[in-house]
Order: structure tokens, then C-alpha cells, then sequence
């Protein structure tokens, strides 16, 4: 394993350790202890950046390699920013951790191992190469992201956005899998760098579109697109640094990552032109106008989350267009990717530096609701600054990093009218309008979080707690976050050669070796700088009247537009018809189980006889039956209608052992010493239970029935006793592949050293299925062990109450 591989498991190995030492260091808070180890990562990914602008760095480490599954990591620009960001924002996220949950209070270990298996994830996600383990990473974050979300588990509304956000993404996840195993159908290969060498081949395939329809699902629902972004908002019940570091920076741009990605495969048509650029702007638009109706600071930072990263998808959109030219020397559609990484990194800043300015008005005030809040700017002035920088950056206002990204956005869709492909010259005109209506909206609720928590009046009854400045662990990361959104903004092209371009290059490997980023604070009297001017003067007077509209938008959203309502009522008769069958099914009566099973047991196997052709005899290779073979058979028989008609639990008890006695003389019989045994001891050891039992079992007469011929229990009997005979008999002569045994035969010794055949293929041939049968007894044990604990504690606080 080389140290790259080692960066990445490094925060899973420490989320493993955590419980460990917890235990003897709860008298210094566990974020201090675990602090040192994204500031390590983020430092070692720094020493990346004079690689990337080069050209990737690949490292590759064998895990499954008859199947094509290895661990390769490549750090490239765009999977170099990405952890960056990753490890960046989360050493000022566990920083802020520490201020912001006391060690008295909070289960520390539990939130930081939560954490530091979410950091691993995404790491594993925007590093790997391979598709199987890009998604096993892919699912580690949602179940991460669930425990994180959840952290507060005894809050419904936690428990809630927990589970919302785990059954969409997961969701997601599993249609994007389809996506890859297609990719894989169609290039043989699950190497990402392998397949995009083959786009050309791979784009005239039937199963392209396919798979880039499944895999845009799984960017989608982790980013949060419309319809799927229900489940970001209800994300917001986790504590503040999970939101900042969740929801600005990590989990919302996976799929971000995952477009970008794969925009060299699918590029190329239409199809991903139009769907991700549309699925974007109505992203943006539907987030910022749901952004200007809520009272909640962290549900208008949700909203606000979901349209930015809309923005971003939108301009992935646009950006493909610059793979449909041999020569893109005049970067006119180049500019779109260049504007989505800059504004990926810009929107990180402030928006993290936002969320831990919301978390520090609810740490000090007691609440988040803009319509208790106001006047803070007097009492709060540092934090006031923090939320001043960010929102402006948000709203697009110069000189901060927001305003630049945002002027190349426009720039870009200004652009795609004059694009002469997909029809973009005619319809495309829809989204620079819808861009800029939109961008009218984020003004308006970038100003409603600045002005309507720090200006006006201070009204201290209204406010659960006094209100003062945070202390200094709490705003030094927001800080550190509106310093690059100041410097960034003020000189953008610190990080244009560095980490821009790299990533560019990434997305759209044609450019040629004269491209090169230059980013201006003032670039002129553009349609874009007019377009800002109409978003600020619309916008102000939005936002000055915006107690009248407010309420208009609110109520005439129509039903059919209100998409987590359909999620709420989808769940709702999905519990109702789970419950409502399960009530039918599982009436707790065992037979009634069995009966369940037999029955679909009769219909699988029948179906298979019946469309394989499977059934064909021939009798001339069996064994001759013998006078002993009847007289044994009759044996059978006779204790089988014995315990069917027999009212004596006692008698049903050993005729049934004298049946299964009878059947083991089949096997002396049939030479088969070692099956015969094998019965035996079965058959001891039931008749042993049964009667060690005996005493607890209920009373014959409550349950008892009187045998009926024409009954389900015959019909199923007999169905069983048919299926069985037809199956043992056509074995003899189909064979629908290659007998395996031979295999066994020659390698048992060879390659297990065992001269056990049975032993060998249950230890060494098997051993996956041997190991996880042994964790599903271990887990069943630790079940049992569990339950009986709890009943003895409860027995016990009973016994103290009385």
C-alpha cells in the first residue's frame, strides 16, 4: 500500500480508534486529539500541486484483479481540488467542532467517527479510478451522511432528514451502479481513465444512452437536482459543522464531481447537453425562489445550496459543448467549465464560512429565526462582518470571489445562444433568462440573511438567550474562509495556474498547450456587468418589498409542484401497505410460514423444470431396487401415516425418529457410511430436543385439526413429494454446465495443502461464504446476547421499583 492509499484510509483507521481511546481521554475534548489529521492531509495534498500541473500522478494497488477491480487512485487537478476542499474545509470543520460541542454534553466519539469515515469516503470517491470502488466509497458517504445527519437521534426531525436523505441518495447510488456495470459491458474495462480513451467507440453503442441516464441519476441525487433535492433541507436538523462541511464543501458535490468526471464520455451527445444543463438552471431557479420564503437561517442556506450547485451543474452543461470543436482556441465554451471549478471553489468558501456564521447566531442567541432576530451587527460586529463578506459573495457583488465566478456564468450563458449545435441557438435563449431571473433571487436572499439578522432592532425578548460575540475557536475558521473570499476575490489568479487550470484540463483533456486561465476584477462594459446591474437593482427592490410578495409565493405553489409532500404521502402508504401485509402474512403461526414457503417452492422449481427442459429420464444407469429397498420404503411409509394421524405428541415424537433411523439404513445401504452418521446424530439430537422441550410446548388440544384429505396441507405434501422425485430423478441425465468436482479433485492438495476435500472447499474455496455464515452467527449471537441483557436489566429496575 503506498502513502496515497494510506491518505485515504488514514480517517477510517482513526474512526476505528476513536471509541478505543475516548474512554481514557474524555477530560480533553476528542477533537483535539484527532485535529492533526486532516491538517496532515491537507498539507500532503498540497504537495501535489506542482504534480497535477504537469500531469497526474496514478498509483495502483491490486485488490480483485481476475475481475478488473484494483485500488487506483489518480490525482489529477480536478480530483486534486476536490480533496483540497476535502481536507480543508474539514480541519476548519473539526476546528469548529471544538468550540461549538462541549465534551460534557455530546457524544464526541460517536461524532467523530461519523466524520472521519465520511472524510475516508469522500476521499476514496474523487481519488479512485475504479468504478466498483468509486461506488463502494459513494455508498460509504450516504451511510456516513445518515449517522452525521442523525447525530442527534433523539430530535424526530433529525431522525427524519436522516433517513430522507439515506433512501433518496442510496437511491441514487444504486442506479449510478447500473450505469457503471453498462460502461463496463460496453468497455470491458472499469478503469474511468480506460473507458474515456474508448468515448468514441463507446458513444456508438446502444446501451450509451442508458447508462448515461443512470448515472446522471446518481450525480443527481447527491447533489441535490431537482426533483431530488426534498432531501437537503431536512438535512439541515444535523449540528452546524456537519451542514458546513456536508453540505458547502463534501457530500452536495460528489455528484458535482461525478458530471465533471465523466463530461469526457457523454459529452459528446445531446442528450447530456440538454439534461444537465437544464436539470441545472431549474435547479437554481426553483432553489433561490424557495430560498426568499423561509424564516429559517439554515432552511434559506439550504435552499440557497441546492440552487448554487444548480449553477454549477448548469454551467457542466454548457461547458460540454467546448468537446464538440477541434480547435478551442478562443475558449468561448471552455470558459463555462472554467467558471463551474472556479465557482465550485468560491461557492466552498463562502457558503462554509455562512454555515458556521448561522451555527454562531444559533450558539448565541438560542435560535435562527430571522423574524426573532435583528440588530446583531452592534452586539456581534465580528460575526456581522463574516456574514457581511459571505453573502455579498453570494449575491455576486464586487470585490469578492462570488462576483467573478458569477460574471463568467453569465458570460457563458450569454454564449450558448450563439452556439450552433442542439438547437441552442433557439432554445438555448431560455437560459440566460432563467440564469438571470434566478440570480435575482439569490440577491434577494443573500440580502435577507444579512440584513434581517444584523440590521434594525434588537429585540431581546424575542431571543431564548442573551446575545454576545462568539468566542474566538468558533469564529477563527469563518475567518480563515472569508480571507480566500476577499483574496480570491481581490486576486483570482493566486489559484488560476496552480488549480484551475488542472482541473479544467481535466474535464476537457483536448485543450491545447497554450491555454491558460487569466481572471480580472474588472473586465469591462460586457452584457455580463450588465446583467449584474439589473440582478442588483431588481433585487433591491425585491428585497425591499418583500414582506408583500413573500406570502404570494408561498401559498400559489401549486400541490403537484410540492415535491416533498409526494415524498411524505409516498412514504406514508408505502408504511401502510408494508404494515398491512406484513399483518397478513405473518400471523405467528409457524405452519402457516412453512406453508408460504413450500408453496413458492413448488412454483420456482416447477417453472425451471418446465422452461429448461430439465425434465429427462432415463432409468437404465440406477440402482436395481431390492426386496430390502420395499420392506424399508414400507417402514417409512407406515411411521409417516402414523405421525400424521397419531394425537400423542409422544408418538408423533419417536416415530418420527424411527423414520429418520430408517432413512439412514438407505444410506448404509447406499454405501454412503459418512451420510448415514451424519443422519444419525440428527436424528438424536431432534428427538432429544423435542422432548427436552416437550414440557413447554402448548396444549395438543388447543391446537389440534383434524386431518382432512382435501386440504392445503395434502395438496402442498404431495406438490413437494413430486417436485423432489422429478428432480432426483431427471438429474441423472441434465447437466446444464460442466461438472466442478473434477476441480476439486485436483487442487484440493495442490493449492490448500488439504487432503480433506470437504474441509478444503469449506476453508479455502469457500472461505468468503464460510466467513460471512460465521458473522451472521456472530451478529444473530450478539442479537440473542442483547435481548437477554435488556430483559434481565428490565427485570431488574422492576424488581428495584417494587
Amino acid at each position: 500500500m503506498s502513502f496515497l492509499h494510506l491518505a485515504i484510509v488514514l480517517p477510517f483507521i482513526v474512526a476505528l480508534l476513536i471509541p478505543l481511546f475516548y474512554r481514557w481521554t474524555k477530560q480533553v475534548h476528542t477533537g483535539w486529539l484527532v485535529l492533526p489529521i486532516p491538517v496532515i492531509l491537507f498539507i500532503y495534498f498540497l504537495t501535489f500541486i506542482p504534480k497535477t500541473m504537469d500531469g497526474a500522478t496514478i498509483v495502483s494497488m491490486p485488490w480483485i484483479p481476475r475481475l478488473g477491480i484494483n485500488f487506483t487512485v489518480v490525482v489529477d487537478g480536478l480530483s486534486l481540488l476536490f480533496a483540497l476542499l476535502i481536507t480543508g474545509i474539514g480541519s476548519l470543520v473539526t476546528f469548529y467542532s471544538i468550540y461549538y460541542l462541549g465534551k460534557k454534553k455530546e457524544r464526541l466519539s460517536n461524532f467523530y467517527t461519523f466524520l472521519f469515515i465520511f472524510m475516508t469516503a469522500m476521499l476514496g470517491v474523487v481519488l479512485s479510478d475504479n468504478l466498483i470502488v468509486l461506488y463502494l466509497f459513494w455508498e460509504l458517504t450516504s451511510i456516513s451522511s445518515f449517522l452525521l445527519i442523525g447525530y442527534w437521534y433523539h430530535r424526530e426531525r433529525s431522525r427524519y432528514g436522516a433517513r430522507k436523505s439515506m433512501l433518496i441518495t442510496v437511491f441514487g447510488g444504486l442506479m449510478m451502479l447500473g450505469g457503471f456495470i453498462l460502461l463496463h459491458i460496453m468497455s470491458d474495462s472499469f478503469s474511468i481513465r480506460a473507458i474515456i480513451r474508448d468515448a468514441d467507440v463507446i458513444s456508438n453503442n446502444s446501451l450509451f444512452i442508458p447508462a448515461m441516464i443512470l448515472v446522471l441519476l446518481g450525480a443527481f441525487t447527491k447533489s441535490a437536482q431537482v426533483p431530488f433535492h426534498i432531501w437537503l433541507p431536512d438535512a439541515m436538523e444535523a449540528p452546524t459543522p456537519v451542514s458546513a462541511y456536508l453540505h458547502s464543501a463534501t457530500m452536495v458535490k460528489a455528484g458535482i464531481y461525478i458530471v465533471a468526471r465523466f463530461t469526457p464520455l457523454f459529452a459528446s451527445s445531446g442528450v447530456w447537453f440538454w439534461t444537465v444543463s437544464l436539470v441545472g438552471i431549474t435547479t437554481l431557479f426553483w432553489g433561490s425562489l424557495n430560498a426568499t420564503k423561509k424564516n429559517d437561517l439554515k432552511a434559506i442556506l439550504a435552499y440557497s445550496t441546492i440552487s448554487q450547485l444548480g449553477l454549477i451543474m448548469a454551467l457542466l452543461g454548457v461547458g460540454a459543448a467546448s468537446l464538440h470543436f477541434d480547435t478551442l482556441s478562443d475558449d468561448i465554451y471552455v470558459m463555462a467549465i472554467v467558471a463551474a471549478v472556479f465557482h465550485l471553489f468560491n461557492h466552498a468558501t463562502f457558503k462554509g464560512s455562512l454555515f458556521m456564521m448561522v451555527g454562531i447566531v444559533d450558539h448565541e442567541t438560542g435560535t435562527r429565526d430571522i423574524r426573532r432576530l435583528g440588530g446583531l451587527m452592534r452586539i456581534m460586529p465580528i460575526t456581522a462582518t463574516i456574514a457581511f463578506i459571505g453573502t455579498f459573495a453570494m449575491a455576486g457583488i464586487p470585490p469578492f470571489n462570488g462576483f467573478l465566478s458569477k460574471e463568467m456564468f453569465f458570460e457563458s450563458m450569454v454564449n450558448i445562444t450563439h452556439l450552433q449545435l442542439f438547437d441552442a441557438s433557439t432554445w438555448g435563449v431560455l437560459l440566460p433568462v432563467v440564469a438571470w431571473v434566478a440570480s435575482v433571487f439569490t440577491f434577494v436572499y443573500s440580502m435577507i440573511i444579512f440584513f434581517k439578522t444584523f440590521t434594525g432592532k434588537v429585540k431581546p425578548y424575542l431571543l431564548p438567550k442573551k446575545p454576545h460575540e462568539a468566542p474566538f475557536g468558533l469564529l477563527l475558521p469563518p475567518i480563515i474562509l472569508s480571507v480566500f473570499v476577499v483574496g480570491i476575490g481581490l486576486f483570482p489568479n493566486l489559484i488560476a495556474e496552480p488549480i484551475l487550470e488542472p482541473a479544467v484540463r481535466a474535464i476537457v483533456p483536448g485543450l491545447s498547450t497554450d491555454f491558460s486561465i487569466h481572471i480580472s476584477l474588472w473586465h469591462g462594459f460586457t452584457p455580463a456587468l450588465l446583467m449584474t446591474f439589473g440582478v442588483v437593482a431588481v433585487g433591491i427592490v425585491l428585497f425591499l418589498t418583500h414582506k408583500y410578495w413573500k406570502p404570494w409565493i408561498t401559498t400559489r405553489v401549486p400541490k403537484a409542484l410540492r415535491i416533498g409532500k409526494t415524498y411524505d404521502n409516498g412514504m406514508y402508504y408505502l408504511e401502510q401497505g408494508s404494515y398491512r401485509m406484513t399483518m397478513f402474512i405473518m400471523t405467528g403461526w409457524l405452519r402457516t410460514y412453512l406453508n408460504y414457503m413450500l408453496s413458492a417452492f413448488i412454483l420456482m422449481m416447477a417453472s425451471v423444470m418446465i422452461f429448461t427442459q430439465a425434465l429427462d429420464f432415463n432409468f437404465s444407469s440406477m440402482t436395481k431396487v431390492t426386496v430390502v429397498d420395499f420392506v424399508l420404503a414400507a417402514v417409512i411409509l407406515v411411521t409417516l401415516v402414523g405421525i400424521v394421524f397419531s394425537k400423542s405428541r409422544i408418538t408423533s415424537i419417536i416415530l418420527l425418529g424411527a423414520m429418520g433411523y430408517t432413512i439412514s439404513i438407505f444410506f448404509v445401504i447406499s454405501r454412503a457410511p459418512d451420510l448415514a452418521l451424519t443422519q444419525l446424530i440428527i436424528e438424536t439430537i431432534s428427538v432429544v430436543l423435542y422432548l427436552l422441550v416437550f414440557y413447554h410446548l402448548p396444549q395438543f388440544s388447543n391446537i389440534e385439526e383434524k386431518p382432512k384429505w382435501l386440504s392445503m396441507k395434502t395438496f402442498l405434501s404431495i406438490g413437494v413429494g413430486v417436485i423432489i422425485t422429478l428432480v432426483s430423478l431427471s438429474a441423472y441425465n441434465t447437466t446444464f454446465y460442466d461438472s466442478i468436482s473434477k476441480y476439486y479433485v485436483d487442487n484440493a492438495y495442490v493449492e490448500a495443502a488439504g487432503r480433506n476435500i470437504v474441509n478444503v472447499i469449506l476453508v479455502d474455496f469457500r472461505g468468503f461464504d464460510t466467513m460471512f455464515e460465521t458473522a451472521v452467527l456472530s451478529i444473530a449471537a450478539i442479537g440473542i446476547y442483547a435481548m437477554i441483557k435488556l430483559r434481565l436489566t428490565k427485570r431488574g429496575e422492576n424488581d428495584e421499583n417494587e
